[in-house]
């Protein structure tokens, strides 16, 4: 089953549906595709390297950020079923004038873990949509929950190209087909596993985390069958590698994680997929 295919049908379980969210994941998936393909190609098209400025969190831009971040806002934007954005490579959110009607909210990372992009490591695409049910006048107004998201997902460009998406019944798996240019159900209903034998953190960091996070740590790393350590440095890799073979995923706070693009989509895809924990901090902000 294609991911245009399962969408449709999860639209006919809702009869008050209207095709909007529809239209909406099929720019993403586009969106996607334009990635993958640039991604794969950056070397033979000279777009590896710094672009020589830096994003709205203080990170320096890559090449294939900026024509990440162009391919999302223009599908979003034609779509027509957006009225704001938000960007991690973006200032200040993008308030569609001509679609004031629009009735999502969507937030992304157009390319999660950039920085491994020039040593051909996986990098991903993370986003998440929210109903936005009246126009906006100040930036306060689109802060909302994560349990109020419609829709979240995350690309993962490596060896295969996938998409894994909730749109609150499941988290389910695409992986894209390109003889066919479309992405194809390879996991559906994705659990996390109850056990897990692998921790995933930048131990390189320790010396700012707090006295809970270090002893936890050590525990992982004691006893006759300790875990084994596994960080890639791009959050939906290492995200994608948890939900599959289980264990722990962590970033403690020694550094600003942004909470739109990052926090808030891991943690409503890591609750669909059963499983989770977090830090009443981020259950609060969340």
């Amino acid at each position: 089953m294609t991911l245009s295919r399962f969408i449709l049908q999860e639209q006919r379980l809702h009869k008050e549906a209207q095709g909007d969210l529809t239209i909406l994941l099929a720019s993403i998936q586009l969106a996607c595709k334009v990635i993958s393909v640039s991604c794969s190609k950056a070397g033979i098209l000279n777009i590896y390297g710094l672009d020589g400025s830096k994003n709205a969190s203080g990170d320096a831009v890559k090449k294939l950020d900026i024509l990440s971040n162009e391919s999302f806002v223009n599908a979003l934007s034609f779509s027509g079923k957006v009225s704001v954005m938000v960007s991690e490579e973006e200032d200040a959110p993008i308030i569609l004038k001509d679609s004031l009607d629009g009735k999502y909210f969507v937030a992304f990372d157009p390319l999660d873990g950039s920085s491994n992009i020039d040593a051909n490591v996986s990098v991903g695409t993370i986003f998440g949509i929210w109903r936005q049910a009246k126009p906006v006048s100040k930036v306060e107004e689109l802060l909302q929950p994560a349990t109020k998201l419609v829709a979240a997902g995350y690309a993962l460009y490596g060896s295969a190209t996938m998409m894994v998406l909730s749109t609150g019944n499941g988290v389910h798996g695409f992986t894209l087909d390109p003889s066919l240019g479309e992405f194809v159900l390879t996991h559906e209903d994705m659990k996390i596993p109850t056990k897990g034998k692998i921790y995933s953190v930048n131990e390189g960091n320790s010396c700012n985390w707090d006295a809970p996070t270090r002893e936890y740590v050590e525990r992982c790393k004691a006893g006759p069958k300790p875990m084994s350590l596994r960080y890639v440095g791009s959050m939906v890799a290492d995200v994608h590698r948890t939900i599959l073979y289980g264990g722990i995923f962590m970033y403690p706070g020694d550094k600003k994680v942004i909470l739109w693009f990052d926090v808030k989509v891991i943690f409503y895809r890591v609750l669909k997929a059963n499983f989770g924990c977090f830090t009443k901090e981020v259950l609060w902000r969340s």
